[in-house]
């Protein structure tokens, strides 16, 4: 049986990529994860993780090389998934330093544990589209070769990442590919992202806990939307289907609009009408990448993934997820 190590595994992406492998694989999976993780993504996987049923948790920390070291010892992986990170792009403008640390540091210290170890892994390196940042439009559909140009320690940290992984791969004769995923989202999406902050305003205004106004940041950033279903059967592929050493991929969904109109789609699904639209200065960036569209051209071709999932099915859910959390009482910050 094939074993697979998720970092990251109580995020949005690690738990639906979890879901993923357990329903089309018949993997070992061990899931990375601090002792002080919240557990609410992988809620429903509890029970067998209790039961040791093909899932379990090994608990290590990013920025601890030895933790990580005899999680990777332990667990011996035939695949690796490299998805931990400090992910929120405008908290890294207050937390630059712990952010480069978790990204970076992170990162070589997984791969460096694979090396140490000696464990030929095929391993997944998660960047981001925001490596490009400042992006011209006679670049649109943004390519591979595309320039970095970071806006935020976020990405600076995924720059370095993205190197690093590919670094790795050349210097080591590893098996490192990795990508630049553009805007996915879904069900379990952290309330710190724009999508689904207005999804959970949403469903607070019509459960009449806040009053009728969404707070926003900046509604004119122009973004692609990937379902997060569609990401992680993305990233299955990638590590299944003609895995290329050193290899790095643009992949994102083929829907975009404004952050604007996004949240024009929301409110339209809302069952209250008369819901206004403020600008809130905290919620902008100081610098933001206002134009992620991507070319998936090279990934598609190398494994015929597509996505499959439409935009609005995407936001239904989405709107679902916080409307089922909402009403079953739980208290949350109006962020």
């Amino acid at each position: 049986m094939n074993k697979a190590f998720i970092t990251g595994m109580t995020g949005m992406v690690g738990s639906h990529l979890a879901d993923y492998l357990l329903a089309h694989t018949d993997w070992k999976i061990y899931g990375l994860c601090r002792w002080r993780s919240p557990l609410d993504n992988i809620q429903h996987l509890l029970s067998r993780i209790n039961d040791d049923d093909r899932v379990s948790l090994v608990y290590g920390d990013l920025r601890d090389y030895l933790s990580i070291h005899e999680a990777v010892k332990k667990v011996q992986p035939d695949y690796v998934f490299h998805l931990a990170a400090q992910s929120y792009p405008h908290t890294s403008f207050d937390s630059p330093l712990d952010t480069l640390e978790t990204n970076v540091q992170g990162t070589a210290n997984v791969l460096e544990a694979l090396r140490k170890n000696d464990i030929q892994a095929i391993t997944h390196v998660c960047a981001s589209s925001e490596v490009f940042g400042r992006v011209s439009q006679d670049k649109l559909p943004i390519d591979e070769e595309c320039t970095f140009h970071p806006a935020s320690p976020y990405a600076i940290s995924k720059v370095g990442t993205d190197l690093i992984g590919r670094y790795y791969a050349e210097a080591y004769n590893m098996t490192v590919m990795t990508t630049r995923m553009f805007t996915h989202t879904g069900p379990r999406r952290g309330d710190v992202f724009a999508e689904s902050t207005f999804a959970k305003q949403i469903a607070m205004i019509e459960a009449g806990l806040i009053p009728p106004v969404v707070k926003t940041g900046n509604l004119d950033s122009l973004r692609t939307f990937a379902d997060v279903r569609d990401a992680v059967r993305a990233y299955y592929m990638l590590v299944t289907i003609n895995p290329i050493p050193a290899a790095y991929y643009n992949i994102g969904g083929t829907y975009t609009c404004s952050v604007g109109e996004m949240l024009k789609t929301l409110l339209q699904m809302s069952s209250v009408k008369n819901i206004r639209v403020e600008t809130e200065s905290q919620r902008l960036r100081p610098i933001d990448a206002d134009l992620q569209v991507p070319n998936t051209t090279k990934f598609e071709q190398i494994t015929g993934w597509k996505p499959e999932i439409p935009f609005e099915k995407t936001m239904t859910d989405l709107l679902a997820y916080w409307r089922k959390r909402v009403n079953a009482g739980q208290a949350f910050l109006t962020r």
